[in-house]
This record gives structure tokens, sequence and C-alpha cells, in this order.
């Protein structure tokens, strides 16, 4: 799960005091620490049948021996067999390839190989060089190995095509054959989740490569100058980045043949467009915060020369199937994933402890989804359409594995009709209500209610709008393939805003993140489980597919069912 840039706030408390004075208690002698057998004894004390199974999956896929679960790793693969049993034992037909459960994941890292040069003219005028590190940071081609432009630039705002809002950053401008440099993020205006397409890198790199652009420049802006400077990324500009490989070994992007070059500090900005009469109004409307910013063609022409390496290894998605009943229906599947990998072996903690185990993240998740499937089972009612539960690798690296199973399916790809996601479910308090990021956007949103209700548990309301978490987690994959999906997390309605806010202070992408995790509840995970169960249900047994609400930005934007 990627980290929140914000948190909630904590919730205020209240310590209630006695109407009768009393006098000063007489001095204690300090109660020693538990030992280690005690606590030990306590953590591994019985439990009712469903909540040890849970427990059991945390255990084996959180633990040390599986060193974190780094996606390409042979932890990982170990882990990935883990649950292509668990789901072998549950009844589960096998839905990978080759008559088994797994999908090979060819994924693709890429880096700079060195600083690269770019190098921009002006007419008759002598070239002029920008500085590595002070105006620009060279970004890495999974494409090709060596990425050689030469083009005239063209500035594009912020980037942003939305004919719903009568929007085009680039009318007025003709950018095929040419480098588009755009500002960063998204202005206000829109709502969170939309904000976040649009403030995305590869989305706007996609919509230049529409547009016919050769390649894209990203543009530090007055506000995230503010937020992340320019001179922190220097810390990082030669980091692997990872995507997948397509069949003969390139890197997938979205916006394929148009790669974005690199960042420009506004330093390298006021060298880049010196001259330009559009770039010092350009500036002050983005300092103003203004929505729309007139693009311009530039006088400049840059010439760039980066080099790239890559290094390609396999991770295993998992893939398990329950038919469906209905002769009518068999052949529409709802897919429900939850990411399997973590982040690995890290820096120390305060404890020397290097290994980030990943239990509520999302070795939680996974144990969720094994035993959902075991209920579909127990139920003795097969599902009307097809369930395929997918365990799916590199969400920690930008959502590849679902990305690569969302573009490359095991099943027909116009039979998935819904997606339900179980990521991070923090079960350390007893949850009122459940939060489904995007049920709004379609009839899933119908459907959680009613499904939530028939376990007493209500549907809270989005409580930080602002992040955008709709774009952040594996089902993102799937509505950018038009597929109505949600994101499911217990609430946080009475405890849940501060138990919430605690596990991302002290555990969130931490070695604490562990199956011994005191405040754990594993009541609630059954809780968590049956809700699901019920929402899984009622998708897979209704009369009508799920569809997107006429007119909803990403439904129309990805042509899904329903929108139109």
């Amino acid at each position: 799960m990627f980290r929140p840039v914000l948190t909630l706030a904590l919730l205020s408390l209240s310590t209630a005091l006695t109407a009768q004075e009393a006098a000063p208690p007489a001095a204690q002698p300090a109660a020693s620490a538990p030992s280690a057998a005690e606590t030990n004894a306590r953590l591994n004390a019985a439990l009712p049948a469903d909540q040890a199974a849970m427990k059991a999956h945390v255990m084996f896929l959180a633990s040390d021996a599986m060193r974190g679960r780094e996606a390409g790793s042979n932890e990982y693969e170990i882990a990935a067999q883990y649950v292509a049993a668990q789901f072998y034992a549950a009844g589960l037909k096998p839905a990978g390839i080759d008559g088994s459960y797994l999908q090979p994941v060819p994924l693709l890292s890429s880096r700079p190989v060195d600083k690269g040069t770019m190098t921009l003219t002006r007419g008759s005028g002598a070239p002029v060089t920008l500085t590595f590190g002070e105006d620009y940071l060279p970004t890495p081609n999974p494409e090709q190995a060596v990425t050689t432009i030469d083009a005239p630039v063209v500035f594009a705002g912020y980037g942003i095509v939305a004919p719903q809002y009568k929007r085009d950053d680039y009318k007025g401008v003709d950018v095929r054959g040419k480098v588009v440099a755009i500002f960063s993020g998204a202005p206000g205006g829109f709502d969170g989740e939309e904000r976040a397409h649009f403030g995305g890198n590869a989305n706007k790199a996609a919509i230049a490569a529409k547009k016919g652009a050769a390649a894209v420049l990203i543009l530090e802006s007055p506000t995230s100058a503010k937020v992340r400077p320019f001179a922190r990324l220097g810390d990082s500009w030669q980091e692997w980045r990872m995507t997948w490989a397509d069949a003969q070994g390139r890197g997938y992007l979205p916006s394929k043949g148009t790669p974005i070059l690199g960042t420009i500090s506004l330093k390298g900005s006021e060298r880049l467009f010196a001259g330009d009469r559009g770039w010092a109004g350009a500036l002050r409307d983005a300092e103003a915060g203004k929505a729309v910013i007139k693009p311009f063609a530039s006088g400049a022409r840059l010439a760039v020369s980066l080099k790239t390496e890559t290094k390609v290894v396999t991770s295993s998605n998992v893939a398990g199937m329950i038919p469906g009943s209905d002769p009518k229906l068999k052949d529409e599947v709802v897919v429900l994933t939850a990411h399997l990998d973590h982040v690995g072996v890290g820096k120390a903690d305060k404890n020397g402890d290097t290994i980030y185990n990943g239990a509520m993240d999302n070795a939680m998740g996974i144990a969720s989804l094994i035993e959902e499937a075991k209920r579909f089972q127990a139920s003795g009612k097969p599902p009307r359409r097809s369930v395929m539960f997918l365990a799916v690798t590199a969400e920690e690296k930008g959502l590849i594995g679902a990305d690569y199973f969302a573009n490359n399916p095991t099943v027909p790809k116009d039979k998935i009709v819904a997606n339900v996601n179980l990521d991070m479910p923090v079960i350390t308090y007893k949850f009122e209500d459940m939060i489904a990021f995007g049920a709004a956007r379609s009839t899933l949103g119908e459907i959680v209610a009613r499904a939530t209700a028939s376990v007493g548990v209500g549907v809270g309301t989005d409580p930080m709008p602002e992040q955008g978490f709709f774009v952040r987690s594996d089902h993102y994959r799937f509505v950018q393939q038009g597929v109505p999906s949600v994101f499911l997390w217990p609430g946080m309605s009475g405890a849940g805003g501060a138990a919430f806010n605690r596990f991302l202070a002290e555990r969130y992408h931490r070695p604490s993140d562990e199956v011994t995790n005191p405040d754990i509840l594993w009541d609630q995970g059954v809780r968590f489980i049956a809700a699901n169960y019920a929402i899984a249900r009622e998708i897979a047994d209704a009369d009508a597919r799920p569809a997107w609400k006429k007119g909803d930005f990403f439904g129309t934007l990805y042509g899904g069912y329903g929108a139109k």
C-alpha cells in the first residue's frame, strides 16, 4: 500500500474524573514487564477456528523466513506457492496459465545508466547545455536502451485533457513530433480521485502520446517546489523503477513511443523558456493557483540523449476460480484481488530489525481472500457468476502485477464484470462501518450498502478524499480497463480513526508490522471477511452485472459498461 501524504487527525480523548476527591494512593512497586514466555503464551492462546485459520496464514506469510516478500525474490515465490496450495485446499480451480494457479509476470526494472545530456538551441544562437542536478534529472526509458530526441519544445500547462469539463490544455498548439513540457501535479477544481488521476505523470504522458508528441518533460511547478523541492529528487534519480515487459522484452508504457525524458527544475525552466513571452505569464498563473494555464510553442529546440539499463525478473500472480453455475451468467467473472508482495528487507529500526514483514500490509488481505474462498465453498451454493481469487505481485512497485493481469487476463477481458480489492485492512479495533473507495461511481455502491447491512455494518464516507485512494491500489488497473471496481477498508467511525492513525505512525512500512502486534483483533478480521463475502456473493448472484453510473468520469474515460 502506498504511503498516504496526510493522515487522519487524531481523535481527541477525554478522561473521566471521579466527583469525589480521593487521597493519593500508597506507592506500589513497579510492575515487572511480561517475560518473553508470557508474551508468547498470550499471543499463541487458542482462538476460535475461524480466527485461528486467518492468523495461521498471516503467521506464515509475515514470518521472518519470508523476508518481506519482495516481488521477484525467492521468498515471494515461496509465498506464491503457499497461496496456490491454499487455493487448492479451498477447492478453487487453477486460473493461471498452463493449467496452474500461477501467472508468471515479467517484471522489468530500469534506471539511467548515466546523467545523460540535454542541450537547447534557439534559432542561430549557440547551444546551451543544461546542468545535471541543477536544471534536470533524467528518467529511464524502459522501451529502449538508448533514447535520442531532437525536437522543438511546446509548453502545455498541466497537460490535462478532460472533455467532460470542456478542458484541453493543448488547445491552440500542435505537439506532433515535439517535446511537450508540462507542469507536475494537477490544479484544484477536480474531486480528489480525479485530481489524483490527472496529476499522475503516466496519465499525462499517455495524453501527450495521443496528441502525437515525441516525448515529455515534467516541469517543477511553484506548488511542487514547496511540497517536494527539486533538490530532494536528486537522491533518488538513479533508483530502479519497475514496469512489466511485453513479449518482445520491452518495458510497458501507457504512452508507448512517447517517453518521459526527465524532470526540469524551476531554474532549468527559466533557461529552457528564456525569451518565450508566454513563460512569464504561465509562471505567474501557476503561482496564483489558476486551474488553466495558456499553452505556447517555445522558440527552443531540445536535443536529448539518455541511456537506460534494464533487468528482468519473474514474479507470479496467483489465480484460482470458482466456476459459475448459471448457464447464462457463468462466463462472466467477478475478480477479487489482494496483493501478496511487500517491501522486503530495508533499513534497520531501533531494535535492529531489517525485515519488513507486512502482516497488515498485506498478508491480512491475502488471508481474507483465502478465507473468503472457503466461505463460498462451505456455503454449498455455487455462485451464479464465476468468481476469481487473485493474489497479485508488485503492488508496492506501482500496481505492476495487477496491471499485467488487467492487460493480459487469463479469462476473456470483456467477461470481467467487477473487481473488489482488499489492501491493508487494519483490524486493531471494532469497526462500525466500512469504506468502499469508488463505490459511488457504479452500482457497486448499492450492492456494498446492502451487503454490509446484512452483516450489521454500515458504509462510511471517504475520510481522506484529498488522498485519491481510488487510484492508488490494484483495483485502479481494472478501472483503467473499464471494469467497475471498489477498494474496501474497515471504516473510521468510533475508535477507527485513532487506531488507523496509530498504525500508520508506528507500523506502516516498518519492521514492526508483524503478526505479534498485540493490537490485532482477529475477531474483527473474521467480521471483515464476512462483510467481503456478502459483497462478493451479491455481485456474483445478482441478475444484472455491475454498471458505471451514467456520465461517471472514470467509466466514460475508459469506456466502461453503463457509463454512456
